[in-house]
Parts: structure tokens; C-alpha cells; sequence
């Protein structure tokens, strides 16, 4: 009799769980653009906008490791946030900005070398980056004279202040194929660029977390809005390295992906062109979790 009793509580937990993963699984996007992909910081793109994250997230130390399915083994080590304020309401009558928050596991064990830095890129103290070779072959005197200025600044706080998202941008946004996050501006422009290395077989599904393979991509991270299997996955499945995924706060990353560019006042789009500047897009908030519910999830 006791035996049945445990094989049915087993029954009821297994049922439970596998109803959660379902729940949880079934919130995929259907729905892609085969506009190709751009990769470079510098390339203007209509989907494009500038905004200023103006404090750096804080890691969360999951209390339990956090299980991925579909096809791997991918464990949630760690997590951090982000809160964002000045994302247009589009609830609201009149469109005010709010204050939103992202939750982002990471993937400790399957790619250790990048979410190393990006738990750095988090902190008050940063990640720890040399200054770039002084450019030397300014055509302009002007040029140069700012080149010296911005380099000397960096000599001044090389050793003492690392590298963070204060004040970062998340600069560029293609509809249903990439969010990218945390362009360094100011101080840290004249800093060398991490090495993101790593090597897994995690490929991009709504809600993905990468970091682009190689010193190439500047510090940021991308979040992937669109479908797993589709053209921009497969871009992204091919230059980046998958770090984790955002565990709370799809509802942001969704309104995000829907800002048009005609909106681009809330966005501060027009400082890419020199234009007025609008309502910045910042980190208004970072704290931690002390405890953290262990769950598992599909990749």
C-alpha cells in the first residue's frame, strides 16, 4: 500500500513538472524577417537607436543549479538583471516610459570563459581591460588632439577602474533576429575588446542570450527575439556563443523588439545623428537575489 502511495506521489510531481516545462516551452515566437543580420557596432540600420544604461547589473547566485532539456545539458549557474527605464508604454494613453527589469541565467559550465566576463562586466569594479595602442596616424590635428585626450584618460584609470555597463547603449535592435546590449561609450571606448571564446552545441531559441565570437564585437550581449530553426538563428548560431537566456522579462524584451523607429524620441535615436536628444534608455536599478528557486527549463 505504501508503495502505491509513492509511486502516485511520484505520478502527481512528475505530471506537475512536465506540465511547467510545457507551460513554459509553448511561449515561442512564430514569427521571422529575412532581412539579413548585421554584425558591426559601427553600421547604421534603420532598427538601429542609442540609449544609455546608466548603472551595471548585479549578479544573482542561484542557491541551486538550473537544468536546460532540448537537447543539452545547459545548467543555470549564476544570474543577473537589468532594469531599464524610458521603454515607451505603448498601454499607456500617453506612451510614458517605464521602468522594466530582465533576468538573465547564465550558463556557467557549458560557456565558463564568457559568462566569467559578462558577471565581471556587471559589478562596480568591471573587467579589468589594458588601454588600446595611442593612434597615431590621425589625418586631422583635431582628431588626434581628442585621440590623445581620450587615451591619457584612459592611461589615468587603467589600473583602477574596470570596465562595466554604466552607461552602455543598447544600440541596435532588427526585429525578430537581435537585441544588442551594452556598447561601451565615454571612458571605455579606448579599452581593448574581451576574447569571447567558448564551445557548445546551444543554439539561439526565443529568448537566447549570446555573446559574439572573437574580440571583434565589442562588450555586449544580444538577446534573440525570433524562432528557433529561422535564418537570423542560423546567423547568430554561427558567429555567436550562447552565455544563457532571459528567465524573467520576456514581456520587456518583446517590447523592445516592437519599438519602431518613427517612436525614435523615447529612444534617443536622433543622437546618432546628431539630432536632439530624447528620453534616455537607461539602468535605473541593480540589486541581487539572495535565494533563487531552482527550476528546470527548456533550451
Amino acid at each position: 500500500m505504501m508503495l502505491n502511495r509513492s509511486l502516485l506521489l511520484l505520478s502527481i510531481i512528475s505530471v506537475s513538472w512536465a506540465f511547467n516545462i510545457a507551460s513554459t516551452s509553448s511561449h515561442t515566437k512564430q514569427h521571422l524577417s529575412d532581412d539579413s543580420v548585421l554584425d558591426s557596432p559601427t553600421v547604421h540600420n534603420r532598427r538601429e537607436f542609442f540609449g544609455s544604461i546608466l548603472a551595471a547589473s548585479t549578479i544573482l547566485t542561484s542557491s541551486a543549479a538550473i537544468a536546460a532539456d532540448g537537447g543539452s545539458d545547459a545548467v543555470i549557474t549564476d544570474k543577473i538583471y537589468v532594469e531599464f527605464k524610458g521603454i515607451a508604454n505603448n498601454n499607456a494613453a500617453d506612451a510614458t516610459p517605464t521602468k522594466d527589469r530582465i533576468v538573465i541565467g547564465l550558463y556557467g559550465n557549458d560557456a565558463p570563459q564568457p559568462v566569467s566576463i559578462l558577471k565581471q562586466l556587471v559589478t562596480k569594479q568591471g573587467y579589468r581591460s589594458k588601454c588600446k595602442q595611442l593612434d597615431t596616424t590621425r589625418l586631422l590635428q583635431k582628431e588626434q588632439l581628442e585621440a590623445n585626450k581620450v587615451y591619457n584618460a584612459c592611461l589615468e584609470n587603467e589600473d583602477t577602474a574596470g570596465v562595466n555597463y554604466d552607461y552602455s547603449s543598447v544600440w541596435r535592435i532588427l526585429k525578430d533576429q537581435r537585441i544588442d546590449v551594452g556598447a561601451v561609450s565615454g571612458k571605455f571606448v579606448a579599452r581593448e575588446n574581451p576574447l569571447f571564446e567558448a564551445k557548445n552545441n546551444l543554439s539561439h531559441d526565443y529568448g537566447a542570450v549570446s555573446v559574439r565570437r572573437g574580440d571583434d564585437g565589442g562588450y555586449g550581449f544580444t538577446i534573440f527575439p525570433g524562432t528557433k530553426g529561422s535564418a537570423a538563428a542560423a546567423v547568430l548560431d554561427e558567429d555567436n556563443i550562447v552565455v544563457g537566456r532571459v528567465l524573467e522579462g520576456m514581456d520587456v524584451v518583446d517590447r523592445l523588439n516592437d519599438m519602431p523607429v518613427v517612436k525614435s524620441s523615447s529612444l534617443n535615436y536622433m543622437a546618432l545623428t546628431g539630432g536632439a536628444k530624447g528620453l534616455l534608455l537607461q539602468v535605473e536599478h541593480a540589486g541581487m537575489v539572495v535565494r533563487c528557486t531552482a527550476m528546470r527549463i527548456n533550451h
